[in-house]
């Protein structure tokens, strides 16, 4: 499946959702020019499609045919005939009630309408009331709701429809099978009477319940469709729009149809693709008298276009799709210009290989006239065009060199697009930039906002082309007396910091440090914030301008005093001071004795940790002082140890106090922020405990202390649980065998964390928690190692354990087996099973999540290979391993020849095969290390351009120890 355009970008699409507010829609090569077409004459253009003499292949199409011509049909269809939907009679009971357990149809409408109340307990005792009709009758649940929703006189029909469409999907991915089951064990009769009426109600005069009824007919379909079952859904709804002057009619099917699309996988929709097209797309014309039809069209259209691929590749065709929606642009309602903006976007995204006709013809003169439409929605869209292609060249030239790298023939071209467009799209997005106002919310994704991003995927799809006239416009407005232009200049500026060769951008940036610090000072909140991110953006891409002797004290001293600005300015001066604590560490790292930070550290410290002690976390901005304060010491240098020492006192002071408060909390929101806060100190207290290792050991007991407090505290589902362990695990790694004094106390809550499926990830850390124990304690964690094996084996068969937890499961097994050695061979048997099993696991040659996911495995299942292989070798116990050779070099010939092998699997193999030789140095064996396939994988570890210098390195000691056991 291709990407998915960010939806922070877009999120304008009609989405298939339980309320009702009304949503509106969201080979020509790199010398192309566009110099020759003007933004005027549209309409012009868009006659070109179809006067070229290459098209008239078109005229042979059937869908070109039925899309021109409305009295023709696209494909042979069953008659239209009017379908009869008999009235669904309730089951009665004895008393000739028409009621059995659940509410009567006199209550029905009712309760439906309580579910609405501001009352809460009016609210929920409605809900309580169909939730108990729904389990103890669903068939009579699902008719009642039904009738309702179809009752024209009712004034519940708006609930009810929610109600059935609830009644039948979820997000809950592990409810869904269980809701198709209660759905399809209802007689097929019944089924199908409901299905028609609710086909019916599509055109009913209450447009609100029509638009609730077709998410109701894509909640059936999504059920039946995938089971072979209503395969004529499309076909009926497609009579509706060639058989009714019903305004109303033709638009709830047109939305119904677009919720099918939306809520159906492609693969299943794929052979229907002609019908869906045949109905979108006339639904779509700009000789469409309603507007509100033609919006729901193009709607529909966007959803249906991710599996209309070989329709695309039909020149005929691809002309017809591509001049509705173009022609629905110039459409005089905003609405449907959103929604055709919006399918060019989509169009674009997965279908760039067709557009260079197109954007020749057309494409381009729409959107830069788009960008600078009034109404900012269309602009939106318009200018989100544009980012898309930029991110589909990026993608595309990463593509090529990936391919150059291994030696092949890229098979994408890109079309320069981008690049063609720059002298006409740049001027529109800088002048978009300077379009906002000071009462913008910083989350509000504006049209400024999207001229930025689509500005920074342009540097890095053009690269040095960007940067002249950028630098000009910088040059022409960082002084402008208008803020909004001030702003944008440096927006700009920190935009194009990402793409452009560095040689070319040094200059101008270290031209421009000494006013972008001076601009801190800027009486506009907005423009000190901007400035703020721009030079993060400095310190991080290109810190080798920020000369220490000449900018970094007056950075530093700006960034500072920004600190104790709006809480807005906040979080981008600690992303600066985060970037320079990362770039500027000492010569030595870690064992760097002082850095050019370090004469800074306890000023930014002290002043982070005065940003820490508000109240309040608007804009993030006491998360961001905490994270600023982790990044600071796990860059620290030595001499700053003294610091660091005071401020684990005060971090643990802190912590003590959430941890007394905590039955104080009321209210789910300050129960959050508090979470939130243990998390964050928990976060800092772990990074000082990595940075300074073993001199953590005299405050050891009072952290162990808080931790276990913290744990005792803690919901099983709380949060807190995964920060707490993660500053344990840091201790144990920290403490090594000292840390055994804790391991009784601990072992509870660690085994508890454990058998804690749900929460997947706290089973994850609890897993590596284990690995960290064995590391440190070695020989000593062997009273534990029992029921440490009993619950990871127990973990592997859970059917509902997270997958993503079972190869660090299987990588444990390597830990605990170094960590014991010999002792070890207890275990060998049952383990050496299960990981027999675990290597039958396969993916299928399209399935990348699947193929990423054997990856994974494969190196967990060789991780425990080597630590078994190293671990039995130290305890002299190498030839209880002997049994299980032949398996493990069957897995490793198969993971060789496996062409989707990841490099990190090849060098952990690499190094296990070496690992065994050297396990084996008397030609126990011999005969397994002599195989063709070790030498050829031996030679490629070595060899390779692919292969990092680490894979190399392992490849050449590994093929030491097997000359060295097999001569």
């Amino acid at each position: 499946m291709r990407k998915q355009t960010s939806s922070k970008r877009l999120g304008l699409r009609p989405v298939f959702r339980s309320d009702l507010s009304s949503i509106p829609p969201r080979n020509i090569k790199s010398d192309l020019s566009f110099a020759s077409l003007s933004t005027q004459g549209i309409e012009k253009n868009l006659s070109l499609f179809f006067l070229l003499p290459s098209l008239l292949f078109a005229l042979q199409s059937s869908f070109f045919l039925f899309c021109s011509f409305p009295c023709a049909s696209l494909f042979p269809l069953v008659a239209a005939l009017p379908i009869p939907f008999p009235p669904i009679s309730l089951p009665l009971n004895k008393a000739g009630n028409t009621h059995t357990h659940g509410p009567t149809m006199a209550s029905i409408g009712e309760i439906l309408l309580n579910t609405l109340s501001p009352d809460q307990q009016i609210r929920e005792a409605a809900t309580t009331q169909l939730e108990t009709a729904a389990s103890e009758d669903f068939k009579q649940y699902v008719v009642m709701l039904c009738q309702e929703l179809s009752n024209e006189q009712s004034q519940a029909r708006i609930p009810a429809g929610l109600a059935l469409k609830n009644a039948l999907t979820t997000r809950e991915y592990a409810r869904r099978g269980e809701m198709s089951t209660r759905w399809m064990i209802i007689d097929a009769t019944t089924r199908d009477q409901i299905k028609s009426l609710v086909l019916a109600t599509l055109g009913t005069p209450d447009l609100r319940a029509g638009v609730v009824t077709a998410q109701v007919v894509a909640a059936i379909a999504a059920i039946e469709l995938p089971v072979g079952e209503w395969e004529d859904v499309i076909r009926l709804m497609l009579q509706n729009l060639q058989t009714t002057d019903n305004t109303n009619l033709k638009q709830c099917t047109l939305q119904a149809i677009g919720f099918v699309c939306e809520t159906i996988h492609r693969d299943i929709l794929t052979a229907q693709a002609n019908n869906i097209l045949t109905a979108v797309v006339q639904g779509a014309r700009k000789d469409e008298p309603s507007e509100a039809v033609r919006l729901a069209a193009i709607s529909a259209l966007y959803n249906s276009l991710e599996f209309v691929e070989e329709n695309f590749k039909r020149e005929g065709e691809r002309n017809y799709i591509m001049q509705v929606v173009c022609e629905a642009t110039q459409s005089g309602d905003v609405q449907v210009q959103i929604a055709s903006f919006e399918c060019l976007v989509r169009i674009m995204q997965l279908y760039y290989e067709h557009m260079p006709f197109y954007m020749q013809k057309a494409l381009f003169g729409l959107t830069v006239q788009g960008m600078k439409h009034d109404n900012e929605r269309v602009a939106l869209q318009a200018v989100e065009f544009w980012s898309t292609v930029c991110e589909e060249e990026i993608d595309i030239d990463g593509a090529r060199q990936d391919a150059y790298a291994s030696g092949a023939e890229p098979d994408v071209v890109s079309y320069n697009f981008a690049k063609a467009a720059l002298p006409e799209t740049l001027p529109v997005l800088l002048q978009l930039m300077a379009k906002q106002d000071e009462d913008d919310e910083e989350d509000d994704w504006n049209l400024s906002m999207a001229a930025g991003t689509c500005l920074s995927l342009t540097a890095q799809c053009v690269g040095d082309a960007i940067v002249p006239p950028v630098i000009q416009f910088v040059e022409a407005n960082i002084r402008n007396a208008e803020w909004q232009f001030r702003e944008a200049s440096v927006m700009a500026f920190g935009s194009i910091l990402e793409g452009p060769s560095q040689e070319l951008l040094v200059p101008p940036v270290a031209q421009a440090l000494p006013f972008l610090i001076e601009m801190m000072n800027d009486p506009v909140i907005k423009v000190k914030d901007t400035t703020a991110w721009t030079l993060g953006r400095v310190s991080q891409s290109l810190v080798e301008c920020i000369k220490p002797d000449v900018h970094l004290q007056p950075l530093i001293e700006a960034l500072v005093r920004g600190l104790e600005d709006s809480n807005r300015i906040v979080s981008n001066c600690c992303l600066s001071l985060m970037n320079l604590a990362e770039q500027l560490e000492g010569v030595n790292g870690p064992d760097s004795q002082t850095s050019l930070m370090s004469p800074f550290f306890d000023g930014i410290v002290t002043a982070l940790m005065q940003i820490t002690d508000r109240n309040t976390n608007e804009a993030f901005s006491r998360t961001s002082a905490y994270e600023a304060i982790s990044i600071m010491v796990t860059h620290s240098a030595k001499d700053t140890f003294p610091t660091i020492s005071a401020l684990s006192t005060t971090i643990l002071d802190r912590l003590e106090q959430t941890i007394l408060v905590q039955n104080q909390i009321v209210g789910i929101d300050e129960r959050n922020s508090h979470s939130e806060l243990q998390s964050n100190i928990c976060s800092v207290l772990t990074n000082i405990i990595r940075r300074v290792g073993k001199d953590i050991a005299p405050i050891a007991d009072r952290i162990m202390t808080v931790m276990l407090q913290l744990l005792t505290a803690a919901s099983r589902h709380s949060t807190i649980l995964e920060d707490a362990f993660l500053a344990i695990g840091a201790l144990t790694t920290a403490l090594e065998a000292e840390f055994a004094r804790y391991l009784e106390s601990f072992a509870s809550f660690l085994f508890s964390a454990l058998q804690n499926h749900e929460e997947y990830q706290l089973c994850s850390i609890a897993v590596g928690l284990i690995g960290d124990i064995c590391r440190g304690l070695g020989p000593q964690s062997a009273p534990y190692c029992n029921q440490f094996m009993q619950t990871l084996w127990q973990n592997l068969q859970s059917p509902i354990l997270h997958r993503n937890v079972k190869p660090a499961i299987l990588s444990c097994f390597g830990d605990i087996a170094l960590a014991i050695e010999g002792q070890f061979s207890n275990y060998l048997d049952v383990t050496m099973g299960v990981l027999a099993q675990a290597c039958n696991l396969r993916a299928g040659p399209a399935d990348y999540d699947m193929i990423d996911y054997v990856n994974q495995l494969r190196e967990g299942i060789v991780d425990a290979y080597v630590g078994i292989v190293q671990g039995l070798k130290a305890g002299e116990q190498s030839n209880a391993l002997l049994p299980h050779v032949p398996h493990v070099f069957e897995f490793l010939n198969t993971v060789y020849n496996d062409p989707e092998r990841s490099d990190n699997v090849l060098r952990s193999m690499i190094g296990l095969i070496g690992d065994l030789a050297d396990s084996f140095p008397s030609g126990e064996i011999k005969q397994f290390l002599l195989a063709d396939w070790i030498s050829q994988c031996l030679k490629e570890g070595r060899s390779s351009r692919q292969n990092s210098v680490t894979t190399k390195e392992v490849a050449r000691w590994a093929k030491e120890m097997v000359k060295r056991a097999t001569a």
